[in-house]
């Protein structure tokens, strides 16, 4: 149903913002040095310089777009998130290009054609694209390659299907009727008519001609599958099939061919692939330079650990990540030594007791993190990704907060979405654990990055960190 809309649609897309990114490199060029803004007082450099860099830009530009899921097929978007995305996108994409061209090009390019370029295209992008999803919008609206839908089924797989397409009808997807079980006495359901019951589903189909059937049955009735496909099997209509799992479904949901065979996948990793690889590398690399210039600033806290108080310098404490295993993290002792053999595992407080004068100053600006970055580097955390917690407090908490355990559906991290909006220490689990899963839900490289990014400007430092 959406794939084929995704396929075309996509495709207009990717080719109209190639064009777009182009025609307003060119464009940037000729208003600064034909129609100069701004005076121009270094000379004209040749037109061909910049021409020939246009290729390069589209490639950077479509590979930052499909790296940061512009063109994403699995959902669609509101239009202040699609604005949204765009403008990301494109913003990281001008990051990328003014880097590789101070870094790998000895010749300087004009910063004003850059600037011109980078808000041009901006509001370009997000012009054609929002042009192109209203155009689409008012052909569908006013009847234009429309498909007729009659769904079979009732309950809140019906519905949700009902509000989803109503809601985009830029899809092209009307839903004429519906077609229930005998025992239904609905006559509307969301605003459209019942056709029929199911024994009438063929009498239906040659009455009203639909393009499409969508069978969304509630799960009590799904005894009645067989009766319904089995009348359907000398149709040459397209049937698709939508299960009642939307309730159970939190990160996502895809559908896999094996061999022939269905399989759905329910809130399964984002982190597969080329994308799980650039995250790896990029936690080998950047913990491996971090622990080779942090080492003077680790071996003076560890010399004034050890001066300061008794015990090990390094706290290994069992902590759970990714799929539920469990892992020694390491931490700067900030408490005193045997500290939890008289209260047993609890969390920490404001004023505890059980800190070191040296921990206090330690546990305030995060710096008895620090040796995470060995975890990270062994693979057993990652920079970003939910904080991981200890698998005592993780078995009360499963127990207590809705979809607790999806947050181990990727590797623990230093850092995380939670963190850099000030959910860390003593505070809101429920709050903590919605950001743990928007992050989930909405992975990317860049995401990570942006989250690492913050976390340098304000995430050491916290009321909360105690």
């Amino acid at each position: 149903m959406l794939k084929r809309y995704h396929n075309i649609v996509g495709g207009i897309f990717r080719l109209t913002d190639a064009l777009v990114i182009g025609l307003v490199w060119i464009g940037s060029y000729w208003v600064r040095f034909y129609i100069p803004l701004i005076q121009v007082t270094r000379g004209f450099p040749a037109f061909k310089k910049y021409a020939a860099l246009a290729p390069l830009i589209i490639a950077l530009w479509m590979t930052v777009f499909e790296s940061m899921r512009v063109y994403q097929s699995r959902r669609i978007l509101r239009r202040t998130h699609e604005v949204y995305l765009i403008l990301k996108a494109h913003g990281a994409a001008m990051l990328f290009f003014i880097a590789l061209t101070y870094l790998f090009s000895e010749y300087k390019y004009s910063r004003a054609v850059m600037l011109y370029f980078g808000v041009a295209g901006g509001i370009c992008l997000v012009a054609l694209r929002l042009a192109l999803r209203n155009s689409l919008r008012a052909l569908r609206k006013n009847g234009f390659n429309l498909r007729h839908i009659i769904g079979i089924g009732e309950g809140n797989a019906i519905e949700t299907l009902i509000l989803r397409t109503d809601k985009f009808p830029e899809l092209g997807l009307r839903i004429i009727g519906l077609i229930t079980h005998e025992t239904s006495s609905c006559q509307m359901i969301q605003k459209k008519p019942v056709l029929g019951h199911f024994h009438q589903l063929k009498e239906m189909i040659q009455k009203h001609h639909p393009d499409q059937l969508l069978i969304a049955l509630p799960r009590h009735q799904y005894i009645d599958l067989d009766r319904i496909l089995a009348l359907l099997k000398d149709e040459t209509i397209d049937i698709q099939l939508v299960p009642d799992i939307h309730e159970y479904v939190t990160l996502g949901c895809e559908v896999e061919d094996f061999d022939g065979l269905p399989l759905v996948n329910i809130n399964d990793s984002p982190l597969s692939g080329w994308g799980a690889l650039a995250k790896r590398s990029t936690d080998i690399l950047i913990s491996g330079i971090a622990l080779v210039l942090l080492s003077p600033l680790l071996g003076f806290i560890a010399f004034a650990i050890r001066l300061s108080s008794r015990g090990p310098i390094l706290y290994p404490q069992e902590r759970m990540g990714l799929d539920g295993k469990t892992f020694k993290m390491l931490k700067f002792r900030s408490m005193k030594w045997n500290a939890e053999s008289d209260t047993g595992a609890v969390w920490a407080e404001p004023n505890d007791l059980r800190r070191t004068q040296l921990g206090s100053f330690l546990r305030s600006t995060s710096l008895d993190e620090l040796p995470q970055l060995w975890n990270v580097f062994k693979g057993d955390m990652s920079l970003v990704g939910p904080r991981p917690e200890r698998p005592i407090f993780v078995q009360k908490f499963r127990n207590e907060i809705p979809h607790y355990m999806l947050r181990h559906k990727v590797k623990a991290g230093m850092t995380g979405w939670a963190q850099i909006n000030g959910w860390r220490g003593n505070t809101s689990l429920d709050r903590r654990i919605e950001c743990d899963l928007f992050y989930i839900r909405n992975w990317s490289y860049f995401l990570d990055l942006k989250i690492i990014t913050l976390t340098l400007w304000k995430g050491f430092i916290n009321k909360n960190a105690y």
